[in-house]
C-alpha cells in the first residue's frame, strides 16, 4: 500500500489573517506585466519538523558560544587586572626599604650635614632599585641636544661647551630599557664663539 504525506502550506501570519476560514479555491489572476506571481510554497511535515530541529539547535550553539565568549572576555579581564597588581606589589615591595629609609630621616635629631648624608644614602638605594628594573638615568650635561632625549626648558650662553650641547639638567630623565619613561628637561649651551666661525 503507497504511504502518502502529508503536505502543510506554510503561510505568513498576515495571509492566515487575511484568508477566510472555508472558502474555495481562488482562482489564479493574472499578475501585471513585468511582476511574478507568488508561489505558495508547500513543506512535508517532517521536513519542517527536521528545519526546526536544526533551527533550535543552531540558536542554542549560538547561545551557548556567546557565553563562552563572555566567559572568556570575563576571564581575560580578570587575569590582566591580577598580574597588573601583582607587578605594581613586586614594584612597591622594592621601595618600602627606601620609604622606611625616608621615615628614619625625618624622625632624626642630627645636624643638617648628618640629615643631608642620610638623604644621600636614600637617593643612592633608591638608585640602585631603579638600576634592579633596569631603569636608567638619560645623559644630559656636556651630550649634544638630542629631541627625542631631552626637553629644552631655554639656552644658556657658555664658551667652555660645545654649541647645542646640554649645559644644565633641571630634571633627570629615566627610560626602561629602551623606552622613554619622560625626557631630561634641560637648558642648552649657546657658544658664541662657535656661532661666529
Amino acid at each position: 500500500m503507497h504511504e502518502q504525506e502529508t503536505e502543510l502550506t506554510v503561510m505568513d501570519p498576515a495571509e492566515q489573517a487575511a484568508a477566510p476560514a472555508a472558502e474555495e479555491p481562488a482562482v489564479d489572476a493574472v499578475a501585471p506585466a513585468g511582476e511574478t506571481p507568488a508561489v505558495e510554497e508547500t513543506v512535508s511535515r517532517a521536513a519542517y519538523d527536521q528545519l526546526k530541529t536544526e533551527r533550535d539547535q543552531l540558536l542554542d550553539r549560538i547561545a551557548r558560544l556567546q557565553a563562552e565568549f563572555d566567559n572568556a572576555r570575563k576571564r581575560a579581564e580578570r587575569e590582566k587586572a591580577e598580574f597588573r597588581d601583582y607587578a605594581i606589589g613586586s614594584v612597591v615591595e622594592q621601595f618600602l626599604p627606601v620609604v622606611d629609609n625616608f621615615e628614619l630621616a625625618l624622625k632624626s635629631q642630627g645636624t643638617a650635614e648628618q640629615l643631608r648624608h642620610g638623604v644621600e644614602l636614600i637617593v643612592k638605594q633608591m638608585e640602585e632599585v631603579l638600576a634592579k628594573m633596569q631603569v636608567t638615568a638619560i645623559p644630559t650635561v656636556g651630550e649634544a641636544f638630542d629631541p627625542r632625549l631631552h626637553e629644552a626648558l631655554g639656552s644658556v650662553e657658555r664658551d667652555d661647551i660645545p654649541d647645542q650641547h646640554v649645559a644644565e639638567e633641571i630634571r633627570r630623565g629615566y627610560k626602561i630599557r629602551e623606552r622613554m619613561l619622560r625626557p631630561a628637561m634641560v637648558r642648552v649651551a649657546h657658544n658664541p664663539k662657535q656661532v661666529d666661525e
